[in-house]
């Protein structure tokens, strides 16, 4: 480690500190912790969002990923900024504030359990972000630890896990909402600037974008580079692979996974993830929100769009120079991204790129421990009219059962899947997508949708995507084994040529919106909520 890096590290976790230590002695009540006191700034709620959208996992994880499949993921660019920012911010985000509102509502859990009338409701979704947002977390943890260990000789991956997660800990324990949306707005900003110098950086190497493009495309095309790259990429040519610059084969195995679960998967399920929606319920009012449209919309334009840019374009660096595309050479798409920054980029830009990847990785994971620390606080262990000193202490509690479960996760996952990151990402918000957005969607636009059908839907949904996951989708079977374990075969899907790579969030959401409606129809005259109770809930929604 350098002096120059050593001496950037410190003061950047002395502002984490300091900030800590502002959201702490501003800290006064329980909507403080919770929600910043329902007053953020339109522009640090966008950071705030963006940053927890945005983190390793995408940087690494996905830009990796971009390496492996190429220009393709930007489809997922297009539709995180479409979905993730301008329907959830115009549909789904004033909305959420006013019913959040209206209802007293803290949490992503108690929005919709008090929506419906359901105390069921808010339990089953408090304990499905308590048992599987940590496998995000841990995604996100992943990240940055192997950009740690990458980035110092001397730092090996478990005592980067146990810092990374250790300095996020410290801040979002004492300081709650408003210390991670103070820390989340600072982290952006570095995030912004860090992906600005490498988006800059790599298309001067390559000569210029359309240089740089043609390279990439050559580089798979061209007959003087043809026999070598085949020989890398025979596995993916046969899944459908044609080129680092073109879509895969329609419905090859390769269109699936990239079209369904990566670019649908986390494209849609970004829309129901339970520490984003409580973001909308930290402004004062639907103007903040519209007004935080385009700082967000350009946020995740920077983040993702130039880290699956750059990620394609490593292979023409790691070629050129060792004769391997990036994912041969790297040994995985996990290691990508820190491997291309350890051989190409210059030292004097390790500090910057390690202070924007721990921007990234903290600023999400902090978001992450106090979604799962107020589940457990406010949701399943609390009560509305608890002492509020006494609700906070169960919250930070929950932190630290959170914290230390996602690093036994952190430790396991690059063991089982070799690509851990996007796939713990892509189940994550894929389940959160089958479980919750029918239920979200009718607890925001309607108003006879009963209890009965949003648990119904929400039910079928959630143990749709577990089964598939289990027994279907090959990536998931192959690692959870317990397909193996039954029947003797990693899927039961294993001889079909599209099953077994079709994305749960496909099947899942598909049945989780048919049972909705089918159950409405059923029982839509027995069991509508009361009309005082719906008209208090949706009181000046317009």
């Amino acid at each position: 480690m350098t002096l120059t890096t050593t001496i950037v590290i410190v003061v950047y976790i002395g502002v984490l500190a300091f900030l800590g230590y502002l959201g702490y002695i501003k800290t006064k009540n329980t909507q403080d912790y919770y929600l910043a006191g329902r007053k953020a700034n339109p522009i640090i709620m966008a950071l705030s969002y963006g940053s927890t959208f945005i983190s390793t996992s995408a940087i690494v994880g996905f830009g990796g990923t971009a390496g492996v499949f190429g220009f393709s993921l930007l489809w997922l660019t297009f539709l995180n900024i479409f979905l993730g920012i301008f329907i959830a911010f115009v549909f789904f985000g004033k909305r959420t504030r006013r019913i959040g509102l209206n209802t007293q509502s803290h949490t992503f859990a108690e929005l919709l359990g008090k929506r419906y009338d359901s105390k069921l409701i808010r339990k089953f979704v408090a304990v499905v972000i308590f048992l599987f947002m940590p496998i995000y977390a841990a995604a996100v943890m992943i990240g940055g630890a192997k950009f740690l260990e990458a980035g110092f000789q001397n730092l090996d991956y478990n005592t980067a896990l146990f810092i990374f997660a250790a300095i996020v800990a410290a801040y979002v324990f004492f300081g709650g909402m408003k210390t991670v949306m103070y820390s989340d707005a600072l982290q952006g900003t570095l995030m912004l600037v860090g992906m600005s110098i490498l988006l800059v950086f790599v298309y001067a190497k390559l000569g210029g974008v359309t240089t740089a493009h043609q390279k990439l495309t050559d580089l798979f095309n061209s007959a003087a580079t043809r026999e070598a790259v085949a020989a890398q990429t025979e596995k993916f040519r046969a899944g459908g692979f044609q080129g680092w610059t073109s879509m895969p084969v329609f419905l090859s195995a390769n269109w699936l996974t990239v079209v369904t679960s990566i670019v649908l998967g986390v494209g849609i399920g970004v829309l129901a993830q339970p520490q984003l929606a409580v973001r909308f319920m930290t402004v004062k009012s639907d103007r903040e929100i519209s007004r935080a449209v385009p700082t967000g919309g350009f946020f995740i334009l920077m983040m993702t769009g130039v880290a699956f840019t750059v990620g394609a374009l490593t292979n023409v660096f790691f070629f050129e120079k060792y004769g391997q595309i990036s994912a041969v050479y790297a040994g995985g798409a996990d290691s990508v991204i820190p491997k291309f920054i350890e051989s190409f980029l210059p030292g004097w830009f390790f500090p910057i790129f390690l202070i924007a990847l721990l921007s990234a990785g903290m600023s999400t994971m902090s978001s992450q421990f106090h979604t799962i620390g107020t589940a457990i606080g406010r949701d399943l262990l609390g009560k509305d009219d608890m002492d509020q000193k006494k609700a906070m202490l169960i919250t930070r509690i929950g932190m630290i059962i959170a914290i230390v479960y996602t690093i036994i996760l952190a430790y396991a996952l690059p063991k089982i899947w070799s690509d851990s990151i996007a796939i713990s990402t892509g189940l994550f918000m894929g389940l959160c997508a089958a479980a919750f957005l029918p239920m979200y969607v009718g607890a925001l636009y309607l108003k006879k949708l009963t209890k009965t059908a949003a648990v119904s839907g929400m039910i079928a949904g959630f143990s749709t995507s577990l089964l598939w996951m289990m027994f279907i989708h090959t990536k998931e079977s192959t690692a959870m084994k317990i397909c193996k374990l039954l029947f003797g075969k990693v899927s039961l899907a294993e001889t079909s040529k599209y099953t077994q790579f079709v994305d749960p969030i496909i099947i899942a959401l598909s049945i989780s919106i048919i049972v909705t409606i089918v159950v409405q129809l059923i029982v839509s005259k027995k069991k509508q909520l009361p009309k005082e109770h719906i008209d208090k809930c949706f009181e000046g929604v317009k």
